[in-house]
């Protein structure tokens, strides 16, 4: 029979669309010992060296606390306990025998001792039945050399062996879990970490025990491959070779590679990722810990994507003539863009400038710089319109960013999804949302299509009317909503594509004004808007949004970067199109010049997630062929037209970027915004928001010598949020 290792009772959410009731699904609920509220702090001793940890704390966290080193398979800080292993013995005073300290709570004025023979006799007899039927594969395993089972050996095992029948040991068939994760199970020893990820984080309640003792087995009871959107996660928790990534299988040794510390850009999360290298190529992509991110977890699209980094790449600028593309030098491509500028006759906001969802904050402010600079006001993004963030009563900053933080989804009691699906536009941040859903009882309340997000919810509805009704207080979540002390409404980005988004949008502001005493506090931020692009954050940080005007002008001139999801319809057949991106897609179909660019382990560049927090992402291996970072080719294009632009180097640019906006440059922290009145602090007379400057915020001019001939002003608050014609004259 199926044994599944998880501290939940199985909810019916694993199957796709269908929603567990929120009363129901805390029935058979057990908190977690590392979520349990806080507590008084208890003393005891450890190796005659007194800790205070607070009580509940596990034998293993006070051991920490002290400097011990404990040993552990099983044992995991995100993971609930299970006691498995047993390689974390530690000896008790009055305790009859070692104690497995990841199960047993610090108790006070305990003695605790984890350097005695008794401790080493004990852990060297469980490292022996460890290895008694682990296969002697180290030279051919992927985990050789970064192996817990390895080092733990040479620390803690014997130098030799009672164990010599080979036809004794244990042969387990492997699974196919999927083409992501490989296995060899005949190295597993049963400590579980994949099984309690798998029920705990991911959601997906698939992975399970079967038998008992040296017939145990960890696997599925319904073959099949495991559907999770952070299966990857398995691979870096598994302690040896059982589990390990399939696409990196047999390319790499550990003390080959070069680690790099990055930003991931597949979603506006910002996971914290390593890139190692060997040579010119990314070999794998792990996650780095960042608790305020996070954690440790990456979604699978942020692991394996690199993969697609090594094939039909655009390394040479191209050119089109007649039908098809051909090669050219830089010299020529330039040449070329030159005079296909002149030859279009395009002034004003004829120009326009498209940016995509891969384009780094450095390539943003080049490429509105030299529009701007042209005398266009003409920027888009590249989703459905290319609308800016909308604008209502509160901090406008506020309006596109995820003002909890993502760390702040944890305190929250009751959340409500709109127009968003978390599970696969922030993975990282849905993990977060089902940890406090199993363990503190969050009520979650969705509004959209049905969609399986790994937790129970309220189903709302999926439309306006769902909107209204919850606004207007009907309905049983409405009531638990209000009840709740520390409330959040969670915002899709993509509610503004829709027709009625605005609609939407404009009844929850309503909303949250009206409930600011809970909703927008110095303490609480309880409205967030998640963003689904890692390049969308730093556009409107940047103002690299359209203006009503600017927009409704027919282009002569469009330069797309990164942009590879513009309506083919938006383009006018005569226009001159120059593309710049890394690979070949919708956008190089549409351009008369190809310009190579770098990918995002191949530059350094500063990053926005969806929190307002810059990142720096660094290159791990030099761009291929001939292309070029972003910024430059925009630099040397600029150069080309006649309008360069007065940075030569990327500390001059990021000076400019503190012009623009000083959180742009501020790495790794992020601001308390003021939530409950418009910041936009400008000084112009006729703007309608002049009230704001009561607040005492600072004022700052932006672009004024690169723009002389502007017919309004454009200002900028301390926060760096672009206030685009908003105001008058």
């Amino acid at each position: 029979m199926l044994r599944l290792v998880s501290s939940a009772k199985p909810t019916a959410t694993s199957r796709l669309a269908v929603v567990v009731p929120s009363c129901s699904s805390r029935k058979g609920r057990r908190t977690f010992a590392s979520t349990s509220k806080k507590q008084a702090d208890i003393t005891l001793t450890v190796d005659g060296k007194e800790v205070t940890v607070p009580q509940g704390s596990a034998l293993i966290q006070a051991c920490e606390a002290a400097g011990a080193n404990i040993p552990r398979f099983c044992y995991h800080d995100r993971l609930a306990i299970a006691g498995n292993c047993r390689m974390c013995l530690v000896e008790v005073e009055r305790s009859p025998k070692p104690v497995a300290s990841c199960a047993m709570p610090a108790m006070p004025g305990a003695k605790v001792f984890t350097n005695t023979p008794l401790v080493h006799e004990a852990r060297e007899g469980v490292m022996e039945f460890l290895l008694s039927n682990h296969p002697l594969d180290c030279p051919i395993c992927d985990q050789g050399g970064e192996c817990d089972l390895q080092d733990q050996s040479m620390r803690y095992g014997a130098d030799r062996t009672r164990f010599h029948e080979i036809a004794g040991k244990r042969a387990v068939e492997d699974k196919d879990l999927g083409p992501l994760v490989k296995t060899s199970m005949n190295r597993c020893i049963q400590c579980t970490r994949c099984v309690r990820f798998a029920n705990e984080v991911a959601g997906v309640e698939e992975l399970g025990t079967t038998g008992r003792g040296n017939d145990m087995q960890i696997g599925m009871y319904v073959e099949k491959t495991m559907n999770s959107e952070l299966s990857g996660n398995i691979v870096d928790l598994c302690p040896v070779g059982a589990l390990t990534s399939k696409p990196y299988a047999f390319h790499a040794r550990p003390w080959e590679l070069k680690h790099t510390d990055s930003v991931d850009v597949m979603d506006a999360v910002g996971s914290n990722i390593r890139v190692d290298s060997r040579g010119v190529q990314v070999m794998r992509v792990q996650p780095r810990p960042n608790d305020d991110v996070n954690e440790e977890w990456i979604s699978d699209k942020t692991r394996y994507a690199y993969d697609g980094l090594k094939f039909q790449r655009l390394t040479n600028p191209l050119v089109k003539q007649g039908d098809r593309f051909v090669n050219a030098s830089w010299e020529d491509a330039l040449s070329a863009i030159a005079s296909g500028f002149s030859r279009s006759g395009a002034t004003g906001d004829e120009i326009k400038a498209i940016a995509g969802h891969l384009a780094d904050t450095e390539s943003l402010v080049a490429l509105k710089d030299l529009v701007n600079k042209l005398g266009s006001d003409n920027v888009a993004l590249d989703h459905t319109g290319g609308h800016a963030a909308p604008i209502h009563a509160v901090d406008v900053r506020s309006n596109y960013l995820f003002n909890s933080t993502i760390p702040g989804v944890e305190e929250a009691d009751a959340i409500l999804l709109v127009g968003s699906n978390p599970r696969h536009e922030a993975a990282v941040l849905n993990s977060r949302i089902r940890k406090s859903w199993l363990h503190t009882g969050l009520e979650v309340g969705f509004i959209g299509e049905r969609v399986d997000t790994t937790y129970g919810y309220d189903y709302l509805g999926a439309d306006a009317k769902a909107v209204a009704d919850f606004v207007a207080g009907k309905g049983e979540f409405a009531a638990k909503f209000k009840a709740a002390k520390k409330p959040l409404i969670i915002v899709g980005s993509a509610l503004i594509e829709h027709a009625d988004g605005a609609a939407v949008y404009n009844a929850l502001a309503k909303f949250v004004e009206a409930n600011k005493d809970r909703l927008l506090t110095p303490e609480w931020k309880g409205f967030s808007i998640l963003q689904r692009a890692a390049s969308r954050s730093a556009a409107y940080d940047v103002g690299f949004v359209p203006s009503k005007k600017a927009s409704t002008t027919k282009p002569k001139f469009v330069y797309l970067l990164n942009a590879d999801e513009v309506d083919p319809k938006s383009i006018p057949q005569d226009a001159f199109v120059v593309y710049q991106g890394h690979h070949g897609d919708l956008g190089a179909q549409l351009a008369d010049v190809v310009l190579p660019g770098a990918a995002y382990t191949e530059k350094s560049t500063t990053w926005v997630n969806t929190e307002g927090r810059s990142q720096l992402g660094r290159a791990a291996v030099p761009p291929p062929g001939a292309s070029r970072e972003d910024w430059k080719i925009i630099r040397a294009i600029s150069e080309t037209i006649g309008s360069p632009l007065p940075y030569d180097d990327v500390l001059s640019l990021r000076d400019r970027m503190w012009e623009i906006a000083p959180t742009l440059v501020r790495y790794d922290v992020t601001e308390s915004y003021f939530l409950g009145s418009c910041s936009c602090w400008s000084e112009d007379p006729h703007c309608r928001y002049r009230k704001c400057q009561s607040l005492g915020g600072s004022f700052q001019e932006t672009n004024r010598q690169l723009l002389p001939d502007r017919s309004h002003l454009e200002s900028i608050c301390h926060h760096g949020a672009m206030h685009e014609g908003l105001c008058e004259g």
